[in-house]
């Protein structure tokens, strides 16, 4: 029988799931099963952790690119240039073939190559692929390796042996210009368990030596060409040995199978990637112990705040609870615009299809649909882009304010932000290139390749670029809301029933936010899961694999070609679900009852988009990527996000019910309480936190009445005034506490402290009415009882259009406007002298070493090198036995 090891992918599972007894006990290493074959014998097959047929070839086409020699080469150079060793005349790509003896053998005369000097006196490295190495302290013949993708030998510096550098690739999407740390994480545990299996094994050649430092190749644009991204391992060498030894161990003391001994660690969220889950939920489900309940909704023993209660009704009594929000979102009003797009599991940046519509003083328009014969092109993110920006033209003319982008999840923000961001790159590039040309010099790009010009970035398409990017460099300020995440601002008003990770899907949540009758939590989950088509940006497998046979035909001897009509119609009828989905949401919304607050909400953003139109006219900053952004303005945010943060929280202790009451529950919080009115006339309350009214010195803490009963005081607000650092609010009661003994209330540890309260405008209370209460000071600092201020935060003026900046103002001043109004056109010529001066002095690649890393990874390829293209041969099925997490 075959020992199952697990090969790398193990390092991630152990990784993430190594506190439950029951992953632990059922390990192949342990039971000879894996566990996609096991939660199939048990009767709970694994049907959510398939890859996709066009993942798997998108895996399969980034893996071949790496093996390219042109990007080959690239790779070991950059890898060898950044760990400080000696730059390689010539750099060998090999193929090990997945055999241990080939490997063995590559590995030896990899060695001597390296020992050995080139043309120019230099060493030379090679790259090997496809090497096998035996799992380490696995001794069975029989037992499945570990196949690292690549490893890198060069020679050492401080004497004749040679180093081995471990390397993975990882055809990671990136999201808004980076690659996701997470995921990193994951790919370079992989790496980490190479490297020890290397290091442990006795057929390592001897002058050979594992650095301690690993690389993961992953693409560093949307045609998957690769990059080398450096690691050290240490730390992560160091847990994946203590995950070994643990391994190791449990192998030793064999369990036997079916796995009801062994106790699940069950948590909704983190559980759904192990091939048990449906298995472990099973047990949850047809439990009658009210623990179980709990356990299955991801909630703990101790947990009775409001949402855990609020979850908690919802589920036994199968109606959805109302937080007691007002809306304080801009959704169906005008000027906003609805977005769905369906992304391609194939390519990187890629779209089947996008729909639109806008919400005009006269209703929504209809629904525009596209589908995009090639989802991963230039000119299809560059329509994309023009069809939005025409639409937030038309909204800007109509809207009062702020305009706002409506999208049913946030990845579906993420794939609009990164493709605008990909388009901002390439804009940057060309007006760079542009500047070469007109001073007689060649367009090359960062490495020193043969640029390709590509077209200027049309001005309507230049709108959405720039609100994206807008959005982007604003995600860390949580007031912003240029792109409104439908599903989160259904999340505020709702609470469903079930596991708080099922309600991260939008048609979960709106199922519950508009159901008419009570419902099972696991009856709608179980539909959910079964459906073929998702509200938002991804697909289901099934999904997937439907549009990608439609777009790039079948193989095997009864394949079918391509068919570009029924590749139509099946993302046409995806786009149609989510449009379904996003307008009974949007409907939903409109009978909830609108919250005072709204004004203030839309008040911060229309101030922050006013300066957003100034940049975009005078073409100033309005393309600078999040990850472009100077130093000096990233400093500069610093306080702006702190003040975000601050008003943030004190709008939410404001306007939303059970939130407030969470916080006021919170022991940490000191600024907000829960009281019990006892008394009218004095009015007196019991307040639950004994932080609550302590003052130092003789003044005494003036307290705010923001709720009673579940009603937000805002909402009886007499006036909102928008004032340029804060908004007055007339008609809150704000007066101060002072301590009470009447002598017939005895004093008890952990009791209420008793207060009388003296508001100048008095409040309609009842006695035994639970409120709310907020010490002022949190907000303002001013004397009176009878305004309430809420600091709003300042906007983010950096290196933007003043007020009174015109598009000639630059040209006729540059001193005085240097740094507010200077077009980009300007700026990135003058970088693109700069560039051109530091190529000369051979500062830049191809001349420089170690290589200079592009840290803004535009998206133009250089002429010649090959791209990635997923879709352009017939789809492969991926192997059975391997999940989404072997190839992540």
């Amino acid at each position: 029988m075959t020992t199952i090891t697990g090969g790398g992918s193990s390092a991630v599972g152990a990784s993430t799931l190594s506190a439950c007894e029951r992953f632990r006990g059922t390990d192949p290493l342990v039971t000879g099963v894996p566990r996609r074959a096991l939660a199939a014998d048990l009767g709970f097959p694994d049907t959510a952790a398939g890859i996709p047929e066009a993942r798997w070839m998108r895996a399969m086409t980034f893996e071949r690119l790496v093996r390219d020699e042109a990007f080959a080469a690239q790779v070991t150079t950059t890898t060898v240039g950044g760990l400080g060793l000696d730059r390689p005349d010539e750099v060998a790509v090999v193929d090990a073939h997945c055999s241990q003896a080939e490997t063995v053998r590559l590995l030896e005369e990899a060695r001597d190559r390296a020992r050995s000097d080139g043309a120019d006196g230099g060493p030379l490295a090679t790259l090997i692929y496809q090497p096998e190495v035996p799992f380490p302290g696995v001794t069975a013949p029989d037992a499945t390796p570990i196949k690292p993708d690549f490893l890198i030998v060069t020679a050492r510096t401080d004497d004749d042996g040679a180093w081995v550098v471990m390397g993975d690739a990882k055809d990671y999407e990136r999201v808004r210009s980076r690659i996701d740390d997470g995921r990193l994480l994951k790919g370079y545990l992989q790496v980490a368990l190479g490297a020890e299996a290397l290091d442990r094994w006795a057929l390592r050649p001897d002058g050979l030596e594992v650095h301690r430092f690993g690389v993961l190749a992953v693409p560093r644009n949307a045609y998957l060409q690769p990059t080398a991204v450096l690691e050290d391992l240490r730390d992560h060498r160091t847990e994946v040995r203590w995950f070994l030894d643990q391994r190791l161990a449990a192998a030793a003391n064999p369990t036997p199978v079916p796995t009801e001994h062994l106790v699940a660690t069950f948590d909704p969220a983190s559980c759904a990637t192990c091939s048990l889950f449906a298995y472990c939920r099973n047990e949850l489900r047809t439990s009658d112990d009210d623990a179980s309940l709990r356990i299955e909704l991801g909630l703990a023993p101790e947990d009775d705040g409001p949402t855990a209660s609020a979850v908690l009704r919802a589920t036994r009594e199968g109606v959805a609870q109302l937080t007691g929000q007002g809306r304080v979102d801009a959704v169906g009003l005008p000027g906003t615009v609805n977005v769905v797009v369906a992304k391609s599991d194939a390519a990187t940046l890629g779209l089947h299809g996008i729909a639109q519509q806008r919400m005009t003083p006269d209703g929504p328009t209809p629904w525009e649909t596209r589908v995009f014969d090639d989802p991963q092109s230039d000119a299809t993110r560059r329509t994309v882009m023009a069809l939005l920006g025409e639409a937030l033209d038309a909204a800007s003319a109509e809207a009062e304010g702020a305009v706002h982008v409506v999208v049913p999840d946030q990845q579906t923000a993420d794939v609009l932000a990164t493709v605008a961001d990909a388009l901002a790159g390439v804009e940057l590039s060309r007006l760079r290139w542009e500047r070469d040309l007109e001073q007689g010099r060649e367009a090359l790009t960062f490495d020193g390749e043969p640029a390709r010009i590509p077209q200027p970035l049309g001005a309507v398409a230049r709108v959405a670029v720039s609100f994206f990017l807008e959005d982007d460099r604003a995600r860390a300020l949580t007031l912003r809301s240029p792109v409104a995440d439908l599903r989160a601002v259904l999340a505020r008003h709702v609470v469903a029933g079930g596991p708080a990770v099922d309600s991260l899907r939008l048609d979960y949540l709106a199922t519950w936010a508009t159901a008419t009758e009570p419902l099972d939590h696991r009856a709608v989950a179980d539909h959910v899961e079964a459906l073929v088509s998702t509200p938002g940006a991804r697909l289901t497998n099934v999904r997937s694999d439907e549009i990608h046979h439609a777009l790039s035909g079948t193989r095997g001897r009864s394949g079918r070609p391509a068919d570009p009509e029924r590749y139509a119609a099946l993302v046409i009828d995806e786009l149609a679900y989510k449009q379904a989905v996003v307008d009974d949401v949007v409907a939903h919304l409109g009978t909830l009852p609108t919250s005072r607050a709204r004004e203030m909400y839309e008040g911060i953003e229309s101030s922050a988009q006013a300066v957003w139109r100034r940049r975009v006219e005078l073409h100033s900053s309005d393309l600078v990527r999040f990850g472009r952004t100077a130093p000096f303005w990233r400093n500069a945010l610093v306080p702006i996000i702190e003040a975000d943060s601050s008003c943030r929280e004190q709008l939410t202790a404001v306007s939303h019910p059970q939130q407030a009451d969470e916080m006021a529950a919170d022991p940490s919080h000191k600024y907000l309480t829960r009281a019990t009115v006892t008394s009218l006339d004095p009015l007196v309350v019991d307040v639950e936190s004994r932080r609550f009214g302590r003052a130092s010195g003789d003044e005494a803490v003036r307290a705010v009445l923001l709720h009673t009963n579940g009603t937000p005081a805002i909402e009886n607000a007499v006036s909102i005034k928008h004032q340029g650092g804060s908004f007055k609010i007339d008609g809150f009661s704000i007066g101060p506490l002072h301590p009470h003994d009447d002598g017939t209330r005895p004093v008890e540890v952990g009791a209420p402290s008793r207060m009388v309260w003296e508001p100048e405008v008095p409040p309609a209370l009842s006695v035994g009415d639970a409120v709310v209460l907020a010490d002022f000071g949190w907000f303002a600092k001013t004397k009176g009882n009878r305004y309430f201020s809420v600091p709003r935060p300042p906007v983010d003026k950096t290196l933007a259009p003043k007020d009174d900046c015109q598009p000639g103002s630059y040209a006729d001043d540059p001193e005085s406007h240097g740094f507010c109004c200077r077009p980009h056109e300007i700026g990135e010529a003058e970088y693109s002298d700069i560039l051109a001066e530091r190529r000369e002095n051979d500062e830049l690649n191809p001349q420089a070493w170690p290589p200079v890393r592009d840290l803004d990874a535009f998206e133009v390829p250089p002429d010649g090198l090959p791209r990635g293209d997923a879709t352009t041969s017939p789809p492969e099925t991926p192997p059975a036995d391997l999940t989404i997490n072997d190839l992540e």
